[in-house]
């Protein structure tokens, strides 16, 4: 049977370098998607840890409207910032609402957060998921269960490919809705993509 360069790559490059390490789970690393290509030559790394424009452009609307009504106690954290759950286990966020009493009794270090955010708010994902089948439902369940448990409050999962979103709370029902929709983020604090891209004259393509 023919080797395929992706798995020859990873064969030879037994140790993958840390820079493709997306989160780490109970020490397990899951990868940035598109790692096995950076290994073997296909795509560069830079390829790999952007963020696409829709992406993007979502974060910074989001990061837009919160900043206009969040109370000065919260501070929104954004750029993937790390959240350390446990001493083998981490998580990368989007964008995430923080007490800021809370940070400031850990203090602000060079090193990932261990405090729970307020909420999150997470866009599609990098990370590659053949460890899940290929299941992106299965990998935002368990990352979403582990923030939860935690000790994060809220989690807005937006996914793109199929306008949607999830809004998850421990022993709360979940559930998912357009973007059409409005829904509460903190504080009396509401959330409507579709009126953000409309706002903005932004178009998004089916």
């Amino acid at each position: 049977m023919a080797v395929t360069a992706e798995k020859k790559a990873i064969q030879e490059n037994s140790k993958v370098p840390e820079r493709l390490i997306y989160e780490m789970v109970n020490g397990k690393p899951i990868y940035y998607r598109d790692y096995a290509k950076v290994l073997s030559g296909e795509k560069r790394l830079e390829e790999v840890l952007g963020s696409s424009s829709i992406q993007a452009i979502l974060v910074a609307l989001i990061l837009k409207a919160l900043f206009q009504q969040l109370p000065r106690d919260y501070i929104l954290a954004t750029n993937e910032m790390g959240f350390k759950l446990a001493p083998k286990s981490w998580r990368n966020l989007d964008i995430a609402i923080f007490s800021k009493e809370e940070l400031n009794r850990e203090g602000i270090k060079d090193s990932y957060t261990e405090v729970p955010p307020e909420v999150v708010i997470e866009i599609d994902t990098k990370a590659d998921l053949k460890k899940y089948e290929g299941s992106f439902d299965w990998y935002m369940k368990e990352k979403i269960d582990d923030l939860l448990n935690a000790g994060v409050e809220r989690v807005i999962w937006i996914t793109t490919f199929d306008r949607k979103i999830l809004v998850a709370e421990k022993n709360e029902r979940w559930f998912i809705t357009n973007w059409n929709d409005t829904i509460d983020v903190i504080d009396g604090i509401k959330l409507n993509l579709e009126g953000l891209l409309k706002s903005e004259g932004l178009n998004v393509e089916k």
